[in-house]
């Protein structure tokens, strides 16, 4: 859940230091133990196995003993990743993550074969074409996803407080798109889905297209809805605040050593030109959403409104290995502008309005079903020294009609005046951040660290 990622530009660290010879002893005793049984495995096992799948069985196994984001992509996994990335792909149309070795459904992509199909957020798919998925990894399920454009998939879904369900649904070519927008009489309204390559220019022309559409002195501000964002790309999170931003810094990224610590920066490109900002957040809105939001609120930029998010507050660095494919590995956690780790805690609204569920959706949808970051085996811990408590995130469900959206309505009262509420407009006076640091550059042909499907 939550894509966030760098790409590796730099030769893999020596595992090993000169002054570790008891560890590295205990290393090599631990290595060699892995060797017989893997050896015994390969003579006694009761039919022959592969001994390219033993490996990549346990180098899986090693990794996703660290944390839920960490894995080994093969070359094939790889270059779908790559091509998901570029925000067009074949597919259902699903975030997806496992969680107690089922697939559970993060939230599903606009306008895609599973959203039409009835696919919700918190949904727990057990059966791929009548075939259950226990006992199946996460990169394998999702292969058992894939298949020819126009062909038919039958996924069964569990849902809290219903009956499993059979849903069939139509494989069809995904093309993303990253940004919609649209004029709300006197407001621009910007929905932010995922955090692709193409983001930041969809964002730029949506921006200028609102401009373009009502004049600046009737223009009374925008809604920046990223509700059930699960993510993308660090660098693009950065773009897309920087476009809201005069100066000041956007996010951090902390590694295991003080000395890996980067800073990203806006460098005075407000394209809004200071209009006022409400920005959205639920439960379903992780990573590179979570960046954005806390960014314009540290700062003062923007009121957000909502629900708790998320909180995935870790960066996954992939680092291509030739022709084997990729390992995706936790490098970083990431700090909003005042300091904030939002790992297994989330951004918490300046102003909590609730978006009241269906009855009939009201047992699928629960806000206690969505554990968020804190909810997935082995997480991350939070490691602030201050405010430190893991909570779980929020509900997660968006209506599919505007009009039934009590969280666009509040912002349009707000930004009308219609409404007031003391968090808005936020105080001009800007959050502290950090001391300016000249932002490093960003990584080349960034990927994302879990691929939509």
């Amino acid at each position: 859940m939550g894509a966030l990622a760098t790409v590796a530009v730099t030769q893999p660290r020596a595992i090993l230091g000169m002054n570790a010879n008891a560890a590295a002893s205990d290393t090599y005793r631990h290595i060699n133990l892995f060797g017989d049984i893997f050896e015994r495995v390969r003579t006694d096992y009761v039919e022959k196995p592969d001994d390219a799948k033993l490996i990549e069985t346990a180098i899986n196994g090693m990794l996703t003993g660290l944390d839920p984001h960490s894995s080994f992509m093969d070359a094939r996994n790889f270059r779908d990743m790559q091509v998901q990335t570029r925000g067009e792909f074949g597919g259902l149309g699903i975030e997806v993550t496992q969680e107690e070795g089922l697939i559970k459904v993060v939230s599903p992509i606009d306008d895609t074969p599973a959203s039409k199909a009835g696919i919700l957020a918190n949904d727990i798919i057990t059966h791929i074409d009548n075939e259950p998925i226990q006992g199946l990894t996460l990169q394998q399920a999702v292969e058992k996803m894939r298949g020819p454009v126009g062909s038919k998939i039958t996924v069964r879904v569990t849902r809290t407080g219903a009956q499993p369900r059979d849903i069939e649904i139509i494989r069809d070519r995904i093309v993303i798109r990253a940004v919609r927008h649209q004029v709300l009489d006197d407001v621009g309204y910007v929905r932010i889905t995922q955090f692709n390559e193409q983001t930041t220019d969809n964002l730029r022309k949506a921006i200028e297209d609102i401009k373009s559409k009502v004049p600046a002195d009737k223009l009374r501000g925008y809604i920046v809805d990223m509700r059930n964002n699960p993510g993308g790309l660090l660098d693009q999170s950065v773009s897309v605040s920087a476009t809201m931003l005069e100066r000041g810094e956007i996010v951090s990224t902390r590694g295991r050593n003080a000395e890996e610590t980067q800073r990203w920066n806006a460098r005075g490109g407000d394209l809004t030109g200071g209009k006022p900002i409400i920005v959205l957040i639920n439960g379903g809105s992780a990573s590179a959403s979570e960046i954005v939001a806390g960014a314009l609120q540290d700062h003062k930029r923007a009121t957000v409104l909502g629900t708790r998010s998320f909180g995935k507050g870790s960066v996954q660095t992939i680092i291509p290995l030739g022709s084997q494919g990729a390992l995706r590995l936790t490098t970083a956690r990431y700090y909003t502008p005042s300091g904030r780790s939002i790992q297994a805690r989330g951004i918490d609204p300046d102003i909590v309005l609730e978006q009241p569920v269906p009855e009939e959706l009201r047992a699928a949808a629960r806000p206690q079903e969505n554990r968020g970051e804190a909810g997935l085996r082995g997480h991350l811990r939070n490691n602030s020294t201050e405010s430190n408590e893991e909570r779980p995130a929020s509900a997660v469900y968006v209506p599919r009609e505007q009009k039934d959206d009590v969280q666009i309505g509040r912002a349009l009262e707000l930004l009308r005046g219609t409404a007031t509420d003391p968090a808005f407009p936020p105080s001009q006076r800007a959050a502290a951040a950090a001391p300016a640091t000249p932002a490093p550059a960003a990584p080349a042909a960034p990927a994302p660290a879990t691929p939509s499907r």
